[in-house]
């Protein structure tokens, strides 16, 4: 059954309004007015009035009467049907609308599991739809707000018990000061120094504020210069790190340093969990986007974690991740810095047996 828009439904219902009042009037006046006249000439000929010429003016002013009577019946029972009519159309219409005002006023007191009910008036159910899309937003973004302070909190309780225990024994003499000690001790501040680092890019990348300066790149020389770097970084028994493109590759629309931060992210991640096989950096051209791949043979991923890959804090290694050297942000930052360019990233894996995580830039 089609639904009628809020248009067509105000239309018709101030044209039911009119039809009403102006059928209420006709009846009331037909069925009276004749009656009313009726009783009139039966006063005229108690009277004694014999001819019409002579009851002339008595018919006229009856006539009026009648008239006048029905038609004031008339009027006030057409008036109470419309306005009737009328109060009901209102209230209905004015029903989402209330119902909006009263579940705004439950979010703004943070009850953010309300919603707006489905209405008959499609214009109602678009604007509730839209509404409750917006409440589900509020919901997601106040519950990761909960769960980043909840993961920043025990990201930064470990570096700091750490290094409170280390003070504490050194206070009270019960350790001697040596530069291992120290040494540790310097690694957990730097830990604190990369995990505020990284929020602070995430907070600018996903609140837009990131400076992207996007101009045509060619990108095998940076492709290049980054696994020569890395390679130096891989012990003799570690993956074998290799590059798969061509020289010739085609200019695409980013930003130099933006593009090396993921990649550096997705190489040091690679590395990271792949402790032999080999991780493979790959360009290729597909229709107007350049793809960059990073294939690896490392620990993988489970599929009912794919999907939160990209959320802050996310480890594939629990075990080793307060060690590992990241903070858990680098794939969100990966993520935001991507899009921003007008891309998209995505991942593919199998647990114990490696994963690809590959994103694309526009082509010139």
């Amino acid at each position: 059954m089609t639904k009628l828009s809020l248009g067509t439904r105000l239309f018709l219902s101030h044209f039911i309004v009119m039809l009403v009042g102006l059928g209420s009037f006709v009846i009331l006046a037909k069925l009276s007015s004749p009656r009313m006249f009726i009783l009139r000439l039966e006063e005229l000929e108690n009277q004694g009035f014999i001819t019409v010429r002579s009851a002339r003016t008595y018919l006229i002013k009856g006539f009026e009467t009648a008239w006048n009577g029905s038609a004031g019946w008339a009027i006030i029972f057409g008036a109470s049907a419309a306005g009737g009519l009328s109060y009901l159309a209102a209230e209905r219409i004015m029903k989402p609308i209330n119902q909006m005002k009263d579940i705004t006023h439950k979010l703004a007191a943070g009850n953010l599991q309300e919603r707006m009910p489905e209405s008959a008036i499609p214009e109602f159910n678009e604007l509730g739809y839209s509404f409750n899309r917006m409440a589900n937003s509020l919901e997601n973004v106040e519950n990761r707000r909960r769960e980043l302070i909840s993961d920043l909190t025990h990201e930064i309780r470990t570096p700091l018990t750490v290094v409170r225990g280390y003070l504490e024994e050194l206070a009270d003499h019960r350790i001697e000061p040596s530069e291992e000690l120290f040494q540790k001790m310097v690694q957990e501040t730097r830990r604190l120094e990369r995990l505020t680092s990284d929020l602070q890019e995430l907070s600018k990348a996903e609140a837009g504020y990131l400076s992207i300066n996007r101009q045509p790149l060619q990108l095998y020389p940076l492709l290049e210069s980054l696994v020569e770097k890395f390679r130096d970084q891989l012990l003799e028994d570690g993956p074998i790190l290799q590059l798969e493109s061509s020289r010739d590759l085609p200019l695409v629309f980013a930003d130099l340093d933006r593009t090396e931060q993921i990649l550096v992210n997705l190489l040091g991640n690679a590395i990271r969990y792949t402790e032999n096989g080999s991780i493979t950096l790959r360009a290729w051209r597909e229709k107007k986007w350049l793809w960059l791949a990073i294939t690896d043979t490392g620990i993988g991923i489970n599929q009912e974690d794919i999907s939160l890959i990209f959320e802050r804090f996310w480890r594939a290694d629990k075990s080793r991740s307060r060690y590992s050297g990241g903070t858990g942000i680098g794939l969100a930052i990966a993520r935001r810095l991507v899009e921003l360019q007008g891309g998209k990233i995505e991942v593919e894996s199998e647990l114990g047996k490696g994963s690809q995580f590959r994103f694309c830039l526009p082509v010139v």
